[in-house]
C-alpha cells in the first residue's frame, strides 16, 4: 500500500500573498511543513503541489519534490487531486502548506485513523481546546459520534452547552483520503453549508461522505496573516531554546 503526503501551496492569497515563502526562523514556511512530513513514519513519499514556479524552485532547492498544478484549482483538495493524478497511490494525505507547526506524529495518527478499517475513506484529527478559545471563528470546532464519525464542523462553538462543563474539540486541517474518495470529493459541487461556514469538509458531509476523527498528539496553528506568522515564529524559537 502506497501512502503519499501532498502539501498544497498556493502563491496568491488575499490576506497574505506569497505566504508559503514567508520566512520562519530563516526557512520558508513551506519547507517547515516538508520537514515534518518527511519525518512521518507512515508516508512513502512527500511532494508539494503548487501553482507557482517560485514556490517550486524554493522547494526543489530545499531538496524536496514539487509538482506544478493549475492556478484555477478552487481548493486545496482540487490541487491535491490534480497532483495525485501524476503520482498514483492508494492513500493521500493533505498536509496544509500554512501549518508549519504540524507534527510528524499528527500525520501518522491521521493515517492510522483511516487504517482502522477498510470502510474508512476519509480521516482527520481533532484536539481538546480551552472553552475561552471556542468563540474564535478561525478555530474550527468539530462534534463527533461515539464511534469517531464527524457529525458537524463549525466556526461557531459546538455543541451549545446548555448545562454542564463546556468541552470543545478543535479540528486540525489535516486530511487522509483513499484514492477513490479523493476523486469523488474533487468532483463534488459547492454546497449550502460549505458556503455558509466557508468550510469545504461540510460539502463532503452534505454529500453523505463519512469523515473519521482521530485524536491529535499536539496542536497546530494555521498561518493566515502576518500576525499569525509572528506568533508561530515566536513559538518555534521558544521550542528551540527549551
Amino acid at each position: 500500500m502506497k501512502i503519499v503526503g501532498i502539501i498544497p501551496a498556493r502563491y496568491d492569497s488575499v490576506r497574505f500573498p506569497a505566504k508559503p515563502l514567508a520566512p520562519i526562523a530563516g526557512k520558508a514556511m513551506v519547507l517547515h511543513v516538508v520537514e515534518a512530513a518527511r519525518a512521518a513514519r507512515r508516508l512513502d513519499r512527500v511532494a508539494v503541489a503548487t501553482d507557482d514556479e517560485r514556490i517550486a524552485a524554493v522547494v526543489r532547492d530545499g531538496g524536496a519534490e514539487a509538482i506544478l498544478t493549475s492556478r484555477d484549482c478552487a481548493s486545496g483538495t482540487d490541487r491535491l487531486a490534480q497532483a495525485a493524478a501524476e503520482i498514483g497511490a492508494d492513500i493521500y494525505v493533505n498536509i496544509q502548506g500554512d501549518e508549519p507547526m504540524m507534527s510528524a506524529e499528527n500525520i501518522d495518527r491521521a493515517v492510522e485513523t483511516l487504517l482502522v478499517g477498510a470502510d474508512r475513506d476519509i480521516a482527520t484529527l481533532a484536539i481538546p481546546m480551552p472553552a475561552e478559545e471556542a468563540s474564535d471563528p478561525n478555530a474550527v470546532k468539530v462534534a463527533a459520534a461515539r464511534d469517531g464519525r464527524a457529525l458537524y464542523f463549525s466556526r461557531s462553538p459546538i455543541p451549545f452547552f446548555r448545562a454542564g462543563r463546556p468541552a470543545y474539540r478543535k479540528h486540525l486541517g489535516l486530511y487522509v483520503y483513499r484514492a477513490a474518495a479523493l476523486a469523488r470529493l474533487a468532483a463534488l459541487p459547492p454546497s449550502p453549508l460549505e458556503k455558509a461556514e466557508s468550510l469545504e469538509q461540510l460539502r463532503w458531509l452534505e454529500a453523505g461522505e463519512r469523515i473519521w476523527v482521530g485524536e491529535a498528539a499536539t496542536d497546530s496553528i494555521g498561518v493566515d496573516t502576518p500576525a499569525d506568522l509572528r506568533r508561530v515564529e515566536a513559538l518555534l524559537r521558544k521550542e528551540a531554546v527549551s
